[in-house]
């Protein structure tokens, strides 16, 4: 990667799991009930044909990991379990009455945090079993977790199996002591040998490993290390995210360590080129921004035959128009509409007590919001998009303009009602997808609100 362009187009930049992206949300324009009656439009228009998704968040971990810019809360006191199950369940009965007594059917359930894996394998069986017995469970589920390798039991892997879970993911970030005490994410590869092992005795057809580059200490050196001894497991996917760094958002989680530690962004770079070369030589397929896999998995799959798609949950291997959040902090997507819940514990659990679904904020989408939607994610998931009458917008002539530069520089080629990102601008596209971007193009923030695109 030439430097000039690093330098060039190392901006600020959102990730865009979502159109409008969330410091951009018309929370003026949004209501309860308008979102009530966005989940049932879109239920009523998908769910006989392709399905929900669930997304859980779980947001209890055991100590802070200095890197993480999730919603978590930090505890060793693990009776708080209980009680926040038991509100996740009535959140999703306040969802189950707008469905008008019909059995939504489940085609996609993630469990993210925090730490799923904070929860005992019998409160999970609970929860899962109490969800379960309200839906239909679609053919060829996908039913995924996360899980930290230092707490995941065998048994958690079994409970979770029998469930219908099938695939698993283990953050790792960095095998380096030095880098590990700065993000305060302590543990031995033997921890992530075992539960990688114990996944695929079990019978999971797709682990994953999360690898962060952009870490403080990190050189090429470590991250090589770091990825050889990723292939002595050789998981089925690999998520290679770029460290964000938004200590202006996240408060003191993220100034556990000193900026000046932080990889310069050429550095960054190098480690990302590096990273992406090393890990195609050994088989990997990168998949739309920050992914791998092997061939066999079924996210390169899905990448083959056009039906990849990326949410707040990443990408994933297919598509549902509903997703339903449950859990504080956890995001919905109605298509139509995005809704957020009460950030805290406390708020999340006061809320749904109340009989009340227990979204804060959120955004209806316009007409105009869902032609750029689906352009952004053409962009993010197949590195190309395309308009006719139908999908084109106003400003569509002053976008392309302004990827001429881009052009210019080889990372796109412009045809007649067509952009497609080369493979020398795949390291941009956060950067591509930004020139569609009209409300950001409308209003630029003032003040830092999104991580460095390199």
């Amino acid at each position: 990667m030439e430097n000039s362009l690093v330098n060039k187009y190392n901006i600020p930049g959102p990730r865009y799991t979502s159109y409008p992206t969330v410091p951009y949300w018309d929370e003026a324009g949004f209501s309860g009930n308008a979102w009530k009656n966005s989940v049932i439009r879109s239920f009523n228009e998908s769910d006989s044909e392709e399905g929900i998704s669930i997304y859980i968040h779980l947001p209890f971990c055991e100590a802070l990991c200095t890197f993480c810019a999730c919603h978590k809360r930090i505890t060793k006191q693990h009776s708080v379990e209980t009680p926040y199950l038991e509100s996740v369940l009535k959140e999703w009965d306040l969802y189950l009455k707008l469905f008008n007594g019909k059995k939504p059917k489940l085609k996609e359930l993630h469990l993210g945090g925090g730490t799923p894996t904070f929860f005992s394998p019998e409160n999970l069986k609970t929860l899962l079993e109490g969800l379960f017995s309200t839906v239909e469970i679609a053919e060829n589920q996908e039913f995924s977790f996360e899980g930290h390798p230092n707490n995941t039991t065998k048994e958690h892997l079994q409970v979770l199996f029998d469930l219908g879970f099938t695939r698993c993911s283990f953050g790792v970030q960095d095998y380096d002591p030095i880098v590990q005490k700065a993000i305060n994410r302590i543990q031995p590869f033997e921890n992530v040998k075992n539960v990688t092992e114990w996944a695929r005795e079990i019978g999971y057809k797709s682990v994953s490993h999360d690898l962060i580059f952009g870490l403080p200490h990190q050189t090429w050196e470590k991250m090589e290390h770091s990825i050889h001894k990723t292939m002595e497991l050789k998981p089925d996917r690999l998520a290679f995210y770029s460290y964000a760094h938004v200590p202006w958002i996240k408060g003191v989680g993220q100034r556990g360590f000193d900026e000046n530690d932080l990889p310069s962004g050429d550095e960054k770079r190098k480690l990302y080129e590096n990273g992406k070369k090393l890990l195609e030589d050994l088989g990997y397929k990168e998949v739309g921004m920050d992914h791998f896999s092997l061939e066999h998995d079924d996210l390169y799959q899905s990448l083959k035959s056009g039906n990849i798609h990326r949410n707040f949950m990443g990408y994933s291997s297919s598509k549902t128009q509903l997703m339903i959040g449950l859990g504080m902090s956890a995001i919905s997507d109605s298509w139509y509409a995005f809704a957020q819940n009460e950030k805290t514990v406390e708020d999340y659990q006061t809320r749904v007590e109340e009989g009340k679904i227990p979204v804060f904020r959120g955004h209806i989408l316009d007409d105009e919001d869902l032609k750029i939607r689906q352009h952004i994610l053409n962009l993010m998931c197949r590195l190309e998009t395309s308009w006719d009458v139908q999908t084109a917008f106003p400003e569509l002539e002053n976008a392309i303009g302004n990827l001429k530069e881009m052009e210019s520089d080889g990372l796109i080629e412009i045809t007649e009602n067509k952009i497609k990102i080369t493979e020398k601008g795949r390291a941009f596209t956060r950067n591509v997808a930004m020139t569609f971007d009209l409300r950001m193009l409308r209003k630029q923030p003032q003040t830092r609100i999104f991580s460095m695109t390199v």
